[in-house]
């Protein structure tokens, strides 16, 4: 692999077309995540024009937008709903505040050096997550697409309340839905870089002009730039430290996926912990010019590689471009959130599949069990879903262990010589019945003189293992058995040489 391409004069025409294009399309976009978020839809735009022209400079790969995606603004959502009502007057700050927040654990893991835990979180979680986030965001935009106003208290309750009062749906709401998804996934089959969401915004932005529409619109778009401000509730720090964190690592999960494919397509170079770096310094971005929490979004991510963009530069084209457009941003006011509401649906769409946790059941019953809890407790705990994360986490944990503890033992006794071969890792949850079982044979064959250990079977010793080891030699030299060690890989024969010194080594051939 190569290094990721850096910004030259024949890279420039199509860093600035793709990073146009996509500015274009992040717009409508980023004004339907802020209402997701429960901000005002203009909040959307501070999220994609600083955040991503800073991130560029930071950013590993050439392909990388940021700005507001679905999964980040949900968890965030979920964060905010636990210190304040959402919608309440100061969600503004609190929302710049946990922004801040994530940016900070992002930058700090990436200047750690600690990128690799990108790779840990549980696949079966993030399946499960996924699919019940998908769910989530797509009832919460319901009510919005269908021009109903309703009184639930959650998520599914509003959603319900909105499909069971047909006679109340909003005949031009719903036809602004319509023609937006229809424009969205229609226009892909024109052609792939057909900009759906654009043609979409723009024909319903002259509709409601034309028509004098008096549904929901976004009213009130104040033009100008975002004013940075340190004046966030600090003191509410502790209240969102654990949120922040569970945002920082899953929300990272949309961008390690991202930068990893792009790269992998490109056969260039990707840096997980430079990656953490430019996301974390977009959030704390973010935060300060009153946005909220962003991260890596793979449609427009897509759309930049799909443009032609080549380098960073195509990210810092879109900031740029939406920076230049906000002194204009009043002329969206007459934009119906019904298009909003659609726009979101249609970002959902692709999530909403059960099939990865159905090959689940195929592959792992224990990894679909993983699955199925957290899509259930996402569900249950909304609008706490950062729990559900926390508990799925916890679940794969127990999990892992349990499987760990799995040790098998082959025995093979030949006169006064029993040789035994354990297979599977031995730790600290697997030592003492390893233990137990050559202590039982023992036992049981008091002419054994001679015991060999061959641990060519062993995946990995820990400590702990390798100390029960040294006292089960000590305890078994102490009947007069000889003990020696045979068929030694040697990753294991580093920590046996440590705690087992005086016992004879054979290494593997």
């Amino acid at each position: 692999m190569v290094e990721t391409p850096k910004p030259t004069a024949s890279t420039l025409l199509p860093d600035v077309i793709a990073g146009f294009t996509v500015a274009l399309v992040a717009i409508p976009q980023s004004m339907a995540y802020a209402e997701l978020m429960g901000v005002p839809a203009h909040y959307g735009l501070y999220a994609v024009a600083l955040p991503p022209l800073l991130a560029a400079f930071f950013a590993s790969s050439a392909w990388l937008q940021t700005g507001p995606v679905a999964t980040t603004s949900l968890l965030a959502v979920g964060a905010l709903s636990s210190v304040t009502t959402i919608g309440a007057p100061d969600t503004i700050a609190l929302a710049g505040l946990l922004a801040v927040i994530v940016g900070g654990f992002r930058a700090a893991i990436g200047l750690l050096r600690g990128g690799a835990i990108s790779y840990l979180m549980n696949h079966a979680v993030l399946r499960g997550f996924i699919l019940a986030a998908a769910l989530l965001i797509l009832s919460s935009q319901l009510p919005s697409a269908l021009g109903v106003q309703v009184t639930g208290t959650t998520v599914m309750g509003r959603a319900l309340e909105a499909l069971m009062q047909p006679m109340q749906w909003d005949p031009l709401a719903v036809g602004f839905s319509v023609v937006t998804l229809t424009l969205i996934f229609g226009g892909r089959h024109l052609h792939p870089m057909f900009p759906g969401v654009l043609v979409a915004a723009g024909l319903s932005l002259a509709a409601s002009v034309f028509l004098g529409y008096d549904g929901a619109t976004l009213a009130h778009v104040p033009a100008g730039l975002p004013s940075l401000t340190l004046d966030l509730p600090w003191h509410r720090t502790p209240e969102l430290l654990l949120p922040g964190a569970v945002i920082a690592l899953v929300g990272f999960a949309e961008a390690a996926s991202i930068g990893q494919t792009f790269a992998e397509m490109e056969r260039v170079h990707w840096d997980p912990n430079r990656e953490f770096v430019g996301q974390g310094v977009a959030n704390i971005v973010a935060g300060l010019t009153s946005g909220f929490p962003i991260g890596g979004s793979f449609s427009r991510s897509a759309l930049t590689h799909l443009a032609g963009g080549r380098t960073r530069l195509a990210g810092a084209i879109t900031g740029a471009t939406v920076l230049c457009i906000l002194p204009f941003a009043s002329v969206l006011e007459p934009l119906p959130k019904a298009v909003l509401g659609a726009t979101v649906i249609a970002a959902v769409r692709s999530l909403l599949s059960v099939k990865p946790i159905t090959d689940l059941w195929r592959l792992s019953r224990a990894q679909f069990v993983i699955a199925t809890a957290t899509f259930v407790l996402t569900l249950a705990l909304a609008p706490r879903v950062e729990l559900a994360v926390l508990t799925g986490i916890g679940i794969s944990i127990m999990v892992h262990l349990w499987r760990e503890q799995e040790f098998h033992v082959v025995s093979c006794l030949s006169g006064q010589q029993l040789t035994v071969r354990p297979l599977g890792v031995l730790w600290f949850g697997s030592a003492p019945a390893f233990r137990r079982r050559i202590s039982e044979t023992l036992a049981d064959h008091h002419e054994i003189t001679d015991l060999s250990l061959d641990v060519s079977g062993l995946g990995r010793v820990d400590m702990s293992g390798a100390l029960m080891l040294s006292q089960l030699i000590e305890s078994v030299r102490a009947r007069d058995i000889s003990v020696r060690f045979v068929s030694v890989p040697p990753q294991i024969g580093k920590i046996l040489r440590k705690v087992c010194p005086d016992v004879p080594l054979e290494l593997q051939p």
